[in-house]
């Protein structure tokens, strides 16, 4: 369990860094809610990007992008809006949800980012 949680946090830090590069504002990690939890919360413009980050050690059992489903995208929506609840600062900003893929291999982490992912 603690090496799940190792990837995880590991390619959270390498998601932000991949999306800072993009010229993304990080402004919060792992935002918790009753609703649900958002990995990343990034900024560019005037658009919020909430970003899920998913990650797996190999593609045996499919892409870490396959994983978020409906369920998964309905928690991050509602965990989005009480965020933009809490910031009406930022509730006047676009807003979109983005999901970025680590697949390791060999140690080596191999990015995909899907933008506006949740259609």
């Amino acid at each position: 369990m603690e090496f799940r949680k190792q990837l995880g946090d590991d390619s959270e830090a390498i998601a932000k860094k991949y999306l800072e590069k993009k010229g993304y504002t990080f402004l919060q990690a792992n935002f918790r809610c009753k609703t649900g939890e958002i990995d990343l919360i990034m900024q560019k413009e005037n658009t919020i990007v909430f970003v899920e980050v998913r990650s797996r050690k190999s593609n045996r059992y499919g892409e870490p992008l396959e994983t978020v489903n409906k369920t998964k995208q309905e928690k991050v929506r509602k965990a989005a809006g009480y965020y933009l609840y809490i910031h009406p600062q930022k509730a006047k900003c676009c807003c979109r949800f983005d999901v970025v893929s680590v697949l390791w291999k060999n140690s080596t982490p191999q990015i995909t980012w899907l933008e506006d992912a949740f259609q």
